[in-house]
Formats: C-alpha cells, sequence, structure tokens
C-alpha cells in the first residue's frame, strides 16, 4: 500500500520499534485500536510493517501477541529487538491493570523476554521476567527496554524509562541501567543518565556515528518532545546541543535505526481529540520518519528522507493569482516588500496529498515570513509555516486560532503561534532557505534548510489554496512550486 505517513485501519501507531533486515525496515508498533477496544477487547500487541522505502509499506499484522487479563503482558508495551546467539531477542515491556498486578495502588511495569529465529513467529520466556528491585528505582516506571552490546565492557547493557525512589517528584526521572552476560539474567545497576530533570526518559535509545555516542530519549514534562543527547564516551558527559531535538510536539517516541547507510527517526504524528485544530493531542497516531545526518562538529540535522521526496514526481510552478499588498514577479521567482505592513499572495489550488518546495530569502529587520498552506479565497483563513528571523525560530500558526468566543478579543491573540509547535533555527539575512512541505489528508511535515523538521496536524480547514506571506519586511520566494505523485 502507498501511504507516506502509515495508519492501520480502525486503529492507531503508537511507539515505534524498528529493525533492518534483508533490505527491508521491520517496522514493529504498537498497534492501539482506542475506540475499536470495544470490538477487538483489551490489550496492545506489537503489529509490524515492512518498507524499504519509506513511500510503499506491507502490513504484516499481529507478531507480539498480548496476553490474556490474567497474565502480566496484557499490554506488550514498547522495548527493543537485538540479534545474539543465532536467535533474535525481543525485550518487552509488561503491564496490566487488574488488581492482582497493582502495588500501591499503580500497575507495576516489568521487563519481559521473546526470542525468534526468524522474526516471523515469537516464543515468550516467561521466567525470564524481572521488575525493579524497588530500592534504586521505583518499580510503576520500569519500561522501554532498550539493549545493545556494549563492546568495552563485554555484557549486554538494557537502558530503561525509569524513576529513581528518591527526589522531587517531577525530577525523579532517569535513564536505567542493567547489565547481563547471556540475555536472560540481569543486574540492575545505577542510572545510566540521571540529570533530574524530568518525570521520566520514555523511549530510551542508543547509537554510535563515528567517534560520537547519541543518547535519545523522550519527556512529557519539561517538553513533549523526543531529545538527544551526545558524548564521546558512554560514559558521559552527555552534551546538550543547541538544538536538542528531533521536531517539535507533533512527532513523538522516536527511535532509531539504520539501513547501513543512513540513519532514521521513527516516530508517530499523535491525532487530536474530535478531529479538531482545537482538541487536545492524543496519544498515538500517524508513522513520520525522519532521516538524521551527523554534521561536522557532531550535531544531528534532520531531512526528508530522498525517496519520499521524489516520490512527489509530477511538479507544477505556482500559478500566483489574488494577493494581498505589492509582489513583485519575474521568472522563477516573486517579491514582496511589506516593511510596514502584511502581504500575502495565492499560488494556486493545494491537493490533499503533495509537496510544496521554495527557496526564500529576507531582508535584515523582516519580523515573518512563510507558505501559506489551504488558505481560503479571501486569504483570511489559513495555516502558517513562519519563519520568525528576529527569534530565530520555525513556527506553525493558524487562523482562526479558536471558535470566536462572546467578545471581540476571544480568538486566542494571547498565543501568537502554536506554541508547541516551535523550532529553533539560525536565520540570517541575504541567506537562501530551502523549504519543503509534505500533506496528506491531516498530516504535513515541514523540513527547513536539511536542518530541522516539524510536524503538525491541519483538520478544520480541508481544501484550499497554499501561497507565500511577508510581515514587516521583505522576502523573495524563488523555484516556489507544488508537486504531486504519478
Amino acid at each position: 500500500m502507498t501511504n507516506l505517513f502509515y495508519k492501520p485501519n480502525g486503529a492507531w501507531v503508537g511507539d515505534l520499534i524498528p529493525f533492518y533486515k534483508d533490505g527491508s525496515f521491520r517496522l514493529f508498533y504498537l498497534h492501539d485500536w482506542r475506540e475499536n477496544k470495544k470490538i477487538h477487547g483489551e490489550g496492545t500487541s506489537w503489529f509490524e510493517l515492512r518498507t524499504s522505502d519509506f513511500v510503499h509499506y506491507e502490513e504484516v499484522g499481529e507478531m507480539l501477541k498480548h496476553g490474556s487479563v490474567s497474565e502480566q503482558d496484557l499490554n506488550c508495551y514498547t522495548g527493543s529487538i537485538i540479534e545474539a546467539h543465532g536467535e533474535y531477542h525481543l525485550f518487552y515491556t509488561g503491564l496490566n491493570p487488574s488488581p492482582e498486578f497493582i502495588e500501591d495502588g499503580v500497575p507495576l511495569q516489568c521487563v519481559m523476554h521473546a526470542v525468534s529465529t526468524d522474526m516471523e513467529s515469537w516464543r515468550k520466556i516467561p521466567e525470564d521476567t524481572f521488575y525493579s528491585d524497588g530500592i534504586q528505582y521505583e518499580r510503576h516506571d520500569w519500561r522501554d527496554p532498550f539493549v545493545f552490546w556494549n563492546e568495552e565492557a563485554g555484557e549486554y547493557w538494557m537502558l530503561l524509562a525509569a524513576r529513581n525512589k528518591e527526589g522531587p517528584s517531577r525530577r525523579r526521572g532517569s535513564i536505567g541501567l542493567c547489565a547481563s552476560k547471556d540475555l536472560k539474567n540481569w543486574e540492575i545497576r545505577q542510572p545510566f543518565w540521571n540529570p533530574k530533570m524530568y518525570v521520566t526518559h520514555e523511549c530510551p535509545d542508543l547509537f554510535q556515528i563515528g567517534e560520537w555516542w547519541y543518547l535519545v530519549y523522550s519527556t512529557f514534562s519539561e517538553r513533549f518532545v523526543t531529545h538527544y543527547r551526545m558524548s564521546k564516551s558512554l560514559s558521559g558527559p552527555w552534551t546538550a546541543p543547541r538544538n536538542d531535538a528531533f521536531d517539535a510536539r507533533a512527532f513523538y517516541a522516536a527511535k532509531t535505526w539504520s539501513d547501513g547507510d543512513k540513519r532514521y527517526a521513527f516516530g508517530w504524528d499523535p491525532s487530536k481529540e474530535n478531529e479538531n485544530d482545537y482538541g487536545d493531542w492524543q496519544w498515538a497516531g500517524n508513522l513520520v520518519v525522519h532521516e538524521l545526518v551527523q554534521e561536522q562538529d557532531g550535531t544531528l540535522t534532520v531531512r526528508i528522507p530522498e525517496t519520499v521526496s521524489h516520490h512527489f514526481s509530477n511538479k507544477q510552478a505556482a500559478e500566483w493569482g489574488s494577493r494581498l499588498g505589492d509582489w513583485k514577479e519575474s521568472e522563477g521567482r516573486i517579491e514582496a516588500a511589506a516593511n510596514e505592513t502584511y502581504s500575502c499572495i495565492s499560488a494556486g489550488f493545494m491537493p490533499e496529498t503533495c509537496k510544496i518546495s521554495a527557496e526564500l530569502s529576507f531582508s535584515e529587520g523582516t519580523r515573518g515570513c512563510g507558505i501559506m498552506l489551504r488558505a481560503s479565497e479571501d486569504l483570511d483563513e489559513a495555516y502558517y509555516i513562519r519563519l520568525e528571523p528576529i527569534h530565530n525560530r520555525l513556527v506553525f500558526d493558524m487562523w482562526p486560532r479558536r471558535e470566536q468566543g462572546e467578545m471581540q478579543w476571544h480568538i486566542k491573540g494571547d498565543h501568537p503561534h502554536a506554541v508547541e509547535l516551535e523550532v529553533p533555527i539560525e536565520l540570517q539575512a541575504g541567506t537562501v532557505y530551502n523549504i519543503e512541505i509534505v500533506v496528506e489528508n491531516s498530516v504535513c511535515v515541514v523540513y527547513l534548510a536539511d536542518q530541522v523538521a516539524m510536524t503538525t496536524r491541519l483538520y478544520n480547514l480541508k481544501t484550499g489554496n497554499w501561497g507565500c506571506f511577508v510581515q514587516e519586511g521583505r522576502a523573495i520566494f524563488e523555484q516556489a512550486s507544488i508537486s504531486v505523485p504519478n
């Protein structure tokens, strides 16, 4: 099936557990039935997708079946897969909210183990199940095991989303550490990383490129994003780059894997309650994949996967139409001088699935410029992908921001953009920035300058035009085009 941002029928994509084998990415994921649990029953299983290009996906179906209501793994939550000793070892989180699996009023979490010789069928090993000892770590946060071979130590290490027993409640989060020689018996050790900053560090992930190690984790307390830290040693120190996230609020629980050449981050774009722009973000959504690139200083940047970009091979240049303000057109470019005002222009109809591309630059002092999506004919309503040079950031905005209230000022004017959808990037006048925006139904992913990504949802405005805008400044848009798949 062709589906850039995969979502199963009648269900949603939760945390992903990627693996690469035989020229294909094996994407295991938590299958969230959500409202259809009345039909399918309680419990969460691992399902699998396969893809070689992030455009075409094969649905394999349920691979790790959840247990019964009387078993610890009624919910099979996030984990990892490692190949060792001639087998594939799958470690996952077991959780059951039934009374017999509750301690101090909260469900216990534990690490569970399954093996396979071919990754097609998995055999659970219940006797390998283990819990936190309740001494160093809390017993209710002991999840998302990530297992890797530590060559230097000569043993397997397991990183976990854990919480310390002591300290302020919202700062007890740590990345727990266990070690093993045989993948069956695990020694619980002091935290791998204990920054005292978060409630917990979900979905820990670790990889190495060259001399740099990268520690990846997701949080929901300080910010709702996937972070990373970098170090030249597994013992740290783990330093934060200026932009320490792969995306913003709408790309969560990302884990990474490589095909031996490039590394990708696999996360999910959460749906919103009632499929409404004004609704709350929900757990689980659509699959989103970013390519990660290591820069010379070791930091990671994010860009669109090449196969996804090339999928949109039917390109059409902008068709400039209705406008506000003064615009100057010439071959391959359009320019607006809006030094004391706001200018915008329609570039033509925007299909439900498309890629919008442009190269844009701005003059010194420009307060904002960018791309409009699904704009109304009068250019009043739209979604806005906005570069804000004075703040060095990329943001998402929309109008209207809420349903009009009783008073004229009940329009959410105190939210100058969606505050959770903000990505830092250094923006300099006179520099040309390439932007690519991929939209499929309600999912929208923005890539800017082959450096950053910003994922969001577009619900309320179903159709409309795309276009360009400038606020209090001057901007040039070159090679502006819209593409669809053949």
